[in-house]
């Protein structure tokens, strides 16, 4: 089976990171696969919301360490360092494709979330973790630096002081101290992590796909933006919105007293 396979339902694609053996670890494969899916779901219009899981037990276990070791220690400086580029800019394209997505992109996160697992996570738009969840950036437990985008994105959920300390402690955190810093949108019981996910999807996938695009393009830039410039863009996403079929069903709907039938359109 493929490291990473993708399945579409009722507008949700479920891209399921698939090494159960090695806690999801990210291979080559699963980077390239993940950086050809998001392009895929981005322009196909059956798709209204993603969400990205991992097989078996765990969300993901960030790199694959002992492949990292066996590199070390077959290659000379040079080769490590160019190596090493190349492969987290490779990651880097997956997180533009993640950052551009105009639908909605839910983290569903069962057991570790470790090194680029947290990168993966911070960078979804929303998360939803199981009670026994656990998170860490553990980079400094293995002598390195975070990246998958971590470095952007922490700073920005949970602030610069809870960010460095995961930075610099690398210790683990439970899913209801990450909902209470800022990264966790929803903690849910074990047993019911799969149908609250499903019901959390399904409600994405039936709302207004364009307008929660719009949605995301204002707070992200938000945070880059002055005040003038967000206030241009505010103006500019609304207006865009005020053209679209969703927008007349909303108003209608509102008018005449029932729920909104949204198209995505």
């Amino acid at each position: 089976m493929a490291d990473l396979e993708i399945k579409v339902d009722g507008g949700v694609a479920t891209m399921t990171m698939n090494r159960p053996e090695a806690r999801n670890a990210l291979s080559i494969e699963m980077r390239s696969l993940m950086d050809e899916m998001f392009h895929q779901v981005e322009f196909d219009d059956a798709v209204r919301c993603v969400v990205l899981e991992g097989a078996g037990d765990h969300f993901m276990a960030g790199g694959d360490v002992k492949n990292m070791h066996e590199y070390l220690h077959s290659h000379d400086k040079s080769d490590i360092q160019s190596y090493f580029l190349h492969r987290i800019h490779d990651l880097h394209t997956i997180m533009y494709s993640m950052r551009r997505m105009p639908k909605p992109i839910v983290a569903k996160v069962r057991g570790a979330a470790a090194g680029a697992g947290v990168s993966f996570a911070a960078a979804c738009d929303l998360v939803i973790a199981e009670e026994s969840a656990f998170f860490t950036l553990a980079y400094c437990n293995i002598g390195t630096t975070p990246d998958g985008s971590s470095s952007f994105h922490l700073p920005r959920a949970i602030g610069i002081k809870r960010a460095m300390e995961m930075t610099l402690l690398g210790d683990r955190y439970t899913a209801r101290k990450m909902a209470d810093m800022g990264l966790v949108n929803f903690v849910v019981p074990n047993e019911k992590l799969d149908e609250e996910t499903d019901k959390l999807a399904t409600r994405l996938a039936n709302g207004p796909t364009q307008v929660f695009g719009q949605g995301k393009r204002l707070m992200y830039r938000s945070l880059e933006n002055e005040f003038e410039s967000q206030l241009q863009l505010e103006a500019e996403c609304f207006a865009d919105c005020a053209r679209r079929n969703d927008y007349r069903e909303g108003i209608a709907a509102f008018v005449e007293k029932r729920k909104a039938v949204f198209t995505g359109t």
